[in-house]
């Protein structure tokens, strides 16, 4: 693997350290401050709205600034937003930390997701992005596990405490790089070309198709991922730590379904691998609702976790297929925005959904909006030569 795509890696990781923090805390939360678990889901959908705002300025900075700039600007911004919560007593306090650390979110992705389309080999995509997408899972993993430990001993802020130094070293190290100083190349497309590209970009047939598709898809994940641990402590009587604990496998096993995603999609072709992971998460989700017992719970959440995270390497692929190099970071940019925009609806909308009934009922409400997103991504059209074109799964 090559330097800068190391580097890139690394950082991702790190970025990605307190994402399934927030939702894992949920019911710790809502004891904590006395709240309900609809006030409860905002720290999960306002930190998401704040995200959500950024991924358009985080496009146009991605298509502009040097890596250097942006990843080590990710790094500070959540380095020092993680101090912040882990001195927070204030639940407000905390929702605004966790908006301040969901801004390195989009200003890293879009930059990092481009960067990697750009360091591989057309052939290589899925597999460079299934490596990415790894030492995403390992970030998320290594999060989780430390809350849980923390949980029955110094308490949940000290998570935000410990990264938040290794998180504010990596930004000096990204920072002075030698191996990530570079800047884009000049576009030759006049500025009125560049816009009508980017606007022929987002009316295409086949990039409408693949965001609503990824869109009912979101619904369906977040609603999951979000109630959880809820699920589990509520859902099952068990512990919060043990919950967490349970929760943290899943990014574990993430860094091989991440890598298994990869190949799948550099195999299959990334639409065809998209549709059975999808497949594979809604028949495991429902496996789930149905088990009772502790060991078949993990056997199962664990089998979720797998496919869960497959999808991501063919859904980005996909989308560095679709899009130009001149114009990858812009396309990034939609596709991280309509995520965000279920991302940000998505908690509260579950919420309510599990208050007016109980916490089970998370998983059909999940389960229908994946099938619906699946049958979406059926309208994708296909036309000989164009990006899109599945590879064959045999050669």
């Amino acid at each position: 693997m090559e330097k800068p795509l190391w580097m890139i890696c690394v950082t991702h990781m790190l970025v990605e350290i307190y994402l399934l923090i927030q939702v894992a805390l949920i019911p710790v939360i809502t004891t904590e401050f006395h709240l309900s678990l609809l006030e409860a889901s905002l720290v999960a959908t306002v930190p998401s709205l704040i995200q959500l705002f950024m991924n358009i300025p985080a496009g146009f900075f991605a298509d502009r600034l040097s890596p250097n700039q942006l990843l080590s600007v990710s790094m500070f911004i959540e380095g020092l937003s993680a101090l912040l919560i882990s001195q927070t007593n204030s639940f407000w306090t905390l929702v605004f930390g966790v908006s301040l650390l969901k801004i390195a979110s989009p200003l890293y992705h879009i930059l990092g997701l481009s960067q990697v389309s750009r360091l591989s080999k057309p052939e290589q995509m899925s597999k460079s992005m299934g490596l990415h997408n790894a030492f995403g899972s390992l970030g998320s993993a290594f999060g989780v596990v430390t809350l849980a430990v923390l949980l029955s001993t110094l308490g949940w802020r000290w998570t935000y405490l410990l990264w938040a130094f290794p998180i504010l070293a990596w930004g000096f190290v990204v920072m002075n790089s030698s191996h990530l100083k570079t800047r884009k190349r000049e576009r030759p497309a006049t500025q009125s070309g560049r816009r009508l590209g980017r606007l022929s970009l987002i009316l295409s047939s086949g990039f409408l198709v693949f965001l609503i598709a990824i869109a009912l898809r979101e619904i369906g994940s977040t609603g999951t991922s979000t109630f959880m641990t809820t699920y589990f402590v509520d859902g099952r009587g068990l512990s919060e730590s043990t919950a967490s604990l349970i929760f943290g496998l899943g990014p574990f096993i993430g860094i091989v379904g991440s890598l298994a995603g990869g190949y799948f999609g550099q195999r299959m072709g990334a639409k065809f691998a998209l549709t059975w992971t999808i497949v594979a998460c809604s028949i495991s989700l429902g496996m789930l609702a149905l088990v009772s017992q502790l060991y078949p719970l993990i056997l199962i959440y664990v089998l979720y976790s797998f496919f869960g995270n497959a999808v991501w390497s063919p859904m980005n692929a996909m989308v560095a297929n679709i899009t130009s190099e001149a114009d990858r970071g812009f396309g990034f940019s939609v596709y991280f925005f309509t995520e965000g925009i279920i991302g940000s609806v998505t908690p509260t909308l579950a919420a309510g959904v599990i208050q007016s009934s109980n916490v089970w009922f998370i998983f059909p409400f999940s389960i229908f909006f994946l099938i619906l997103g699946l049958v979406a991504l059926q309208f994708l059209p296909h036309h000989k030569g164009q990006a899109l074109q599945d590879r064959p799964i045999w050669r």
